[in-house]
């Protein structure tokens, strides 16, 4: 498998340095209101299904499974609603990331029930560093989709 080009993070001026510092700025919201690593782990390797990009999921399945997470949960997360392993704040969590990477499947992309869901587990803090870490894999998603970005040759950080 080949790339179709490099990833425009790496030749775009600025970009991989911008997407770092959203990422960044993610983490440290994410600390500050105590959104757990795990749901954000989780939130991104679901946008990242839904967006058929085997980087991230490649990459943030190893994360995870560095940072401890379940092979239960790892290999269930596609059928969330229908597995025993997520808490409630998780689950509304990933509603939340679903309808946030489905924007144009429906007329009113990210529906009240989802967000007063998510809002009644996470203040305005954990929220905002929740849809800003959305954002951020949505966006390294469409990256390396598009350019057909190939699994497992940024992974050698994660190796045990």
């Amino acid at each position: 498998m080949q790339p179709r080009i490099t990833n425009p993070a790496m030749t775009v001026p600025g970009a991989m340095e911008a997407l770092q510092a959203l990422t960044k700025a993610a983490n440290q919201a994410a600390s500050r209101a105590g959104l757990p690593e795990a749901t954000i782990n989780l939130v991104c390797l679901r946008a990242s299904q839904i967006n058929g990009c085997a980087v991230c999921l490649d990459m943030h399945t190893r994360a995870a499974r560095k940072a401890g997470e379940t092979d239960e949960r790892l290999s269930t997360l596609a059928a969330w609603r229908d597995a025993p392993y997520f808490t409630e704040p998780e689950r509304a969590a990933l509603a939340l990331a679903e309808a946030a990477t489905r924007l144009a499947d429906r007329a009113d992309p990210v529906p009240g029930e989802i967000w007063d869901q998510a809002a009644r587990h996470y203040g305005e803090p954990a929220l905002g560093a929740l849809v800003t870490h959305i954002a951020a894999i949505n966006t390294w998603n469409r990256l390396n989709v598009t350019t057909g970005q190939v699994a497992g040759e940024w992974t050698a950080q994660f190796a045990n």
